[in-house]
């Protein structure tokens, strides 16, 4: 088993669960939709495409952990035409890091990510078109499971001591019920199914700035 890790950041980030009409939220971290999205985006799938051409992101286990939790940030937007005009409640986050794993057996799969999000065929963003990403995306390919993975590699933003961070994953037993697996991303009729998911803590040593040099 291996994990592709990612790590997401940009100055705003919303990553969208419930929004309905006229106020779109963001979750408190990244969504499984959110990611394969990004990713079918690197590998230039087009948004047409139906629930086949997403099966194989689909069967990768998701994680998340939470470097940096950030702040909720709400932009009141407006537009307007010549006969009304549209007011939305737009949420984001503003500051926020994550590490993000994809575990495979597949690692073909995984250096085929890998490899788009180096060269995407197709504009990245977290999760609205306003948001794009800061680099580097790809941290790479560990060999283990995705939550030892998640609950050993170090802080990737400043931290001077160990601390409690939140880790959300895929689980197959217990947890909660999300409607967030992404079955077509089209734009006339967008569907997602479910998927079962389990949130935990772990205590993760901080991270020196000084190593990398």
């Amino acid at each position: 088993m291996a994990v592709l890790l990612l790590r997401l950041n940009a100055p705003l980030q919303s990553w969208g669960c419930e929004s309905r009409f006229d106020t779109r939220d963001t979750g408190r971290e990244p969504t499984k939709s959110g990611v394969i999205g990004m990713i079918a985006a690197a590998l230039g799938i087009p948004r047409e495409s139906g629930e086949e051409a997403l099966e194989r992101l689909n069967k990768l286990r998701f994680g998340v952990r939470i470097e940096r939790e950030g702040r909720l940030l709400k932009d009141y937007h407006t537009a307007k035409s010549s006969k009304s005009a549209y007011v939305t409640n737009r949420y984001y986050l503003a500051d926020a890091v994550f590490l993000v794993g994809l575990e495979s057996d597949d690692t073909e799969l995984l250096s085929s990510i890998q490899t788009a999000l180096h060269s995407p065929v197709y504009p990245l963003f977290l999760g609205r078109r306003s948001c794009p990403p800061t680099l580097p995306i790809d941290l790479g390919i560990e060999q283990g499971g995705l939550l030892e993975i998640l609950q050993s590699t170090p802080r990737i933003v400043n931290a001077s001591s160990e601390e409690v961070v939140r880790i959300v994953y895929d689980t197959d037993e217990g947890g909660k019920v999300v409607q967030d697996k992404p079955l077509s991303y089209s734009q006339i009729h967008r569907r997602y199914g479910f998927r079962k998911v389990c949130e935990s803590e772990a205590y993760i040593g901080g991270h020196d700035p000084m190593k990398e040099l």
